[in-house]
Parts: structure tokens; C-alpha cells; sequence
């Protein structure tokens, strides 16, 4: 009989960790964050006291390399940002957006480490330039130049059909594209966009209509995805007991849908899809018990809000609020979720509630 999971600690593939900044620059010795358990190969940071944008660091593109959820703009370079990952963190310099003196952040961090070997097959049009990925997880982080042609097949390393990916146009003020399994019932014509509040919408020139496979994920002729300039893209997909990428329709009651995950979440995504929304992000670190009250947005700019209400429990996660947002009546969502522990270990013994 095959082991419920193949990750028992999930703190060693993604953690969110808090810190306060001391506003010191990397020539004065700068902020050395420690806690996060791994080298992260995915770092994304947020001042939850101040409407500071949030940003976003990358090994594929290497560190000092800033993107932004919550903007369209092009990647731009900053010595004072994140400079180098550690085996437990990373360092950073004086920007106020990742370490204003007194302020609390919050880091979401996610675990590659394979950078060669990635499979290809005789779909694979585009090489990536840099890329990490986990399998064992199931992640992976590509840099990559566009082809600007309609059927190019970028390969993701996942072993898996990945059933999230992000995209951004570094060189451009194209949205950040997001695919997700269960955006519609051809999920392979639409996307959302990370930075906006935008429905989902369909656009071949994305995902050229194909859904993506076990090797590459094939891209149409467009902006947010494969014109002739370069990319990155975050690949993702199901872990029994670590990671799920799902979808629900929203009752409208404070008695709202229960979610199985098959895991003690500890960190949670979720966007309405058929009307505007934001991109909801809940974590286990910055309140740590239920019900849960403390939100960003992906795609703004905004402090932590604590007027809507979460529960995080041993197998999923209940939504305890009648918000629009989050569960309006008939209302479509997607949900991305990532472990804090699983359900039942690979040994058979269950977790526990918080």
C-alpha cells in the first residue's frame, strides 16, 4: 500500500516566516533572516504594516532581481533588496519594501535545488536559461527568453502535469498571467492575472488553448507569456499531504464551504474567478491560531486587514465568512494551498487541529 505522503515535514520545502527590519544597509552588515529551514529558491516579502508593494525574488533570475505582485511593471534591480539566500534565510539591505527599520514583514518561501538535467521531449521548443525545481514537492522556477510563436513548449522539470503556473513578462508592463485547473472547465483558454482583480478570461494567445503535460507547458504568441522577450514562470502541482490546487462555489453563508486539503494549511491563495476579485492570502504565522483574521492581497499594495475570518484545520480549511470576495452565493473561486503538516503521515498517524 502506497504511504499517504511523501512529505512529512513541509517546513522543509515551504515556510512562511516573519521578521521585523532594522533598516540597515548591506555595506553596514544588513538583515540576515534565519528560520526559514532551507535555501529558498522562491522568496516573496511583504511589509504587513504599511501599504509597501509586495516582492518578489527568484534563483532563476538571480537575487537583487525585484518583481512585484501587485504591479505590471517590468523586474528592476536593487543592491539594498534581497542579496543572497542562505542555507536557513537570507540577507537583505536597507529597502524600505523588504526591511524598514521597525517594521513586520512577512516571507513566504518555497524550496527547489535540482538546476540541470530537466527533461525534455519533442514538444520542448523553449530552453530555459536558469531554472530550479523540486519534484519531490512539486515546484519549479524558469527563466526563460520567448519565442514569440504560437505551440512553444517550455519544459517545467515537474515530473507532473502542473496544475498552477505564473508567468511574468520581465522586460514588459504585461500582467502577470496565472493558470489554474480549476478556473473553468477548459481551464487551458483561460487566465487570470495576478496583479489585477480581473475575472478569468480567454485569451489563446496564453496557453494556445493545450493543456499543459507531464514535460512542458505550451504557450500561445502573447505578451504575458511568449513574445520575444524574456520570462519567468513558477510551475506547480498536487502533493497528497503537502500540496492542492483546487476550487469551490460559494454558499454566501457565515456557515461556509469546508475545503479538503488532506493537510494542516500554512498558507493559503484564493481568488473568485467568474467576477472581479482579489487574490486573498492567508498564512499560520502572522495570527497562528483560529479563527484566522489576518489577509494580504497578492495584487495590492495594502497592510494586513483583519476583518474577515479563516479557519486552518488538521485536513483543510473553513471559510467563515459571507464576504464576495470569498464566498459569495453561486460565486466561482480557485484556491492554492501548502502544508504546514499533513493529515496523516507517511507512518499512518493522523495530525492535529490547531
Amino acid at each position: 500500500m502506497a504511504a499517504y505522503t511523501t512529505i512529512d515535514d513541509a517546513g522543509l520545502f515551504f515556510n512562511p516566516t516573519l521578521y521585523t527590519g532594522n533598516g540597515t544597509a548591506i555595506g553596514s552588515g544588513g538583515l540576515a533572516v534565519t528560520g526559514v529551514g532551507f535555501q529558498s529558491d522562491f522568496t516573496w516579502i511583504k511589509d504587513r504594516d504599511a501599504t509597501q508593494g509586495h516582492v518578489l525574488f527568484d534563483a532563476a533570475r538571480g537575487a537583487t532581481n525585484i518583481l512585484a505582485s501587485n504591479s505590471s511593471a517590468a523586474e528592476s534591480n536593487n543592491t539594498e533588496s534581497l542579496t543572497t539566500w542562505g542555507a536557513d534565510g537570507f540577507t537583505l539591505g536597507d529597502k524600505a519594501t523588504v526591511n524598514n527599520s521597525g517594521a513586520d514583514f512577512v516571507s513566504w518561501n518555497w524550496k527547489g535545488g535540482t538546476t540541470s538535467g530537466i527533461t525534455t521531449d519533442g514538444s520542448t521548443t523553449i530552453t530555459p536559461s536558469a531554472y530550479s525545481f523540486n519534484q519531490t514537492s512539486g515546484f519549479s522556477v524558469l527563466a526563460y527568453t520567448g519565442n514569440a510563436t504560437a505551440g512553444a513548449g517550455l519544459p517545467h522539470g515537474l515530473g507532473a502535469t502542473p496544475t498552477m503556473i505564473i508567468t511574468k513578462n520581465l522586460q514588459t508592463t504585461d500582467s502577470w498571467m496565472v493558470y489554474h485547473k480549476y478556473l473553468h472547465a477548459t481551464p487551458e483558454d483561460y487566465a487570470c492575472q495576478l496583479d489585477t482583480t480581473g475575472a478569468a478570461a480567454d485569451n489563446i494567445t496564453n496557453w494556445n488553448d493545450t493543456t499543459p503535460d507531464s514535460v512542458n507547458i505550451t504557450f500561445g504568441d502573447g505578451g504575458g507569456t511568449n513574445s520575444a522577450n524574456t520570462f519567468v514562470a513558477y510551475a506547480f502541482t498536487d502533493v497528497q499531504g503537502y500540496s492542492k490546487f483546487g476550487g469551490y462555489e460559494g454558499n454566501g453563508n457565515v456557515d461556509s464551504p469546508f475545503l479538503y486539503t488532506g493537510f494542516r494549511p500554512a498558507y493559503i491563495l484564493i481568488k473568485r474567478t467568474d467576477t472581479t476579485g482579489s487574490w486573498w492570502l492567508f498564512d499560520d504565522k502572522r495570527l497562528g491560531y483560529n479563527p484566522n483574521t489576518y489577509r494580504l492581497y497578492a495584487n495590492d499594495t495594502a497592510a494586513d486587514n483583519t476583518d474577515q475570518m479563516i479557519d486552518f484545520v488538521s485536513n483543510g480549511f473553513k471559510l467563515r465568512t459571507t464576504d464576495n470576495e470569498m464566498n459569495a452565493s453561486g460565486g466561482d473561486f480557485v484556491y492554492a494551498a501548502f502544508a504546514q503538516s499533513p493529515f496523516v503521515n507517511s507512518s499512518g498517524v493522523a495530525g492535529n487541529a490547531r
